[in-house]
């Protein structure tokens, strides 16, 4: 039987027209985050079981590539559940990895880390267009900054990334945890029921207010309760500032209101400096709709909205409380992933090309030039190489029209012919 030459369903093979594109988007991604003090690390894409199932990363725990204990540690026919035989997996975010990189090597690294990953991450998702069951993923964090510095910081670096890479009239869309949670707790939902609510209400830009309240009745919340918390809500649109208009009515529930005045507070401090220091063309808006699948962020979160795109093109939040799962310690932690993927595709999709790309030129050789010849064509390219060009050296085919025609699709500009009768003069 013939082997298979397609991917894996949900992987794919990359070709050199979009690996020009993803390298040079990786190169604009790692100068502009150097230039904001990240610093470049590594982790590996296996990591333990428990670490990936430990609650914290929400349906993605469900999109796991789950690893079998290898050798002797492997005993399928003695196993009762899947927990005896298997021990690894696949990441399916860098975020645990890196929580756990940085709970492990601490005591070696400066205070506040400011560290940049870039690298494959795996869920056995449902592919579709911009998704894949292999994708990469490109994440900064800041660990040891408690204050909003690291939400601005985070913000300015990302926002400036793209405005470099020609993105143009986005929206940095923010909320934070604990606005979400004093909103919830103050129309009576207790802390139990706050990830079922969320979920629930993050679907209100699909399925609109009724929607979201049919649902909630659906989930057996009383009347009053979905009542209560949904009027909240029910006035944003025509409200001029939406944190003032949140804030007056958290203040009119009095429940958590220190909590939420904080968090309102805390927003408008990121919203007023990210705008006062932006570089690039986007606006900040504050969305108190927005949840984030994740269950680990504690505070402020946000996401990047492009146009001409649905979904969201990347988006991070503060998890204060993830390191103290690893040492028992908490320590404030805060990141951003831009969507590399979905950002590559919009890219290719435009027609983009790589800016400042060296001259293309291709040394077409006809069949016969040998020896002494070759060597001399050689010698042209590699001074043509040094010069800063970029040259290729093939034989010449049959049907040269149609190999230039090739070629000039692959972003070749010029063509040098060597003949066999030329080159012995």
């Amino acid at each position: 039987m013939a082997l298979s030459k397609k991917p894996v369903t949900g992987m794919r093979d990359i070709l050199p027209e979009e690996m020009q594109i993803r390298d040079y988007v990786i190169g604009v991604i790692k100068d502009t985050y150097r230039r904001y003090g990240f610093a470049s690390i590594e982790t590996p894409c296996v990591e333990n079981i428990a670490n990936l199932t430990n609650k914290q990363g929400g349906d993605n725990e469900k999109l796991i590539f789950k690893i079998l204990k290898r050798g002797e540690k492997l005993k399928i026919a003695e196993a009762a559940t899947e927990e005896e035989v298997v021990d690894g997996g696949l990441r399916y975010d860098l975020t645990v990895p890196l929580v756990r990189y940085y709970s492990n090597n601490a005591a070696q690294l400066p205070s506040p880390f400011k560290a940049l990953q870039i690298g494959n991450v795996w869920r056995a998702d449902r592919p579709q267009r911009g998704r894949f069951r292999q994708f990469t993923q490109c994440d900064i964090d800041i660990f040891g900054e408690a204050s909003n510095l690291a939400e601005i910081e985070l913000i300015l670096a990302t926002t400036t990334t793209l405005g470099k890479l020609g993105f143009q009239g986005f929206e940095i869309r923010i909320n934070d945890r604990q606005l979400l949670k004093a909103m919830a707790a103050g129309s009576g939902f207790t802390e139990r029921d706050f990830d079922s609510v969320f979920i629930t209400l993050d679907k209100m830009d699909k399925i609109g207010m009724d929607g979201v309240k049919a649902e909630l009745l659906e989930n057996g919340f009383a009347v009053g309760t979905v009542d209560k918390y949904l009027e909240l809500y029910s006035g944003l649109e025509q409200a001029e500032d939406g944190l003032q208009y949140v804030a007056e009515r958290l203040a009119e529930v009095q429940a958590q209101e220190d909590q939420g005045a904080a968090a309102v507070e805390g927003l408008r401090e990121i919203i007023g400096s990210v705008e006062a220091a932006k570089t690039a063309d986007f606006r900040m808006v504050f969305d108190p709709t927005l949840v984030r699948g994740m269950s680990y962020y504690t505070g402020p979160i946000f996401e990047i909205a492009i146009p001409g795109f649905g979904g969201s093109c990347g988006g991070g939040g503060r998890y204060d409380k993830m390191v103290g799962k690893f040492t028992g310690k908490d320590v404030p932690a805060c990141g951003f992933s831009i969507g590399f993927e979905r950002i590559v595709l919009l890219l290719t999709e435009s027609g983009f090309r790589v800016p400042d790309a060296p001259k293309r030129t291709a040394y077409l050789v006809e069949k016969g030039v040998e020896g002494q010849a070759m060597a001399d064509v050689i010698a042209k390219a590699q001074a043509a190489r040094e010069a800063g060009e970029q040259v290729l050296v093939v034989r010449m085919n049959k049907n040269k029209k149609f190999q230039k025609e090739q070629l000039t699709a692959e972003g070749y500009e010029e063509f040098v012919e060597f003949y066999r009768e030329a080159l012995k003069n």
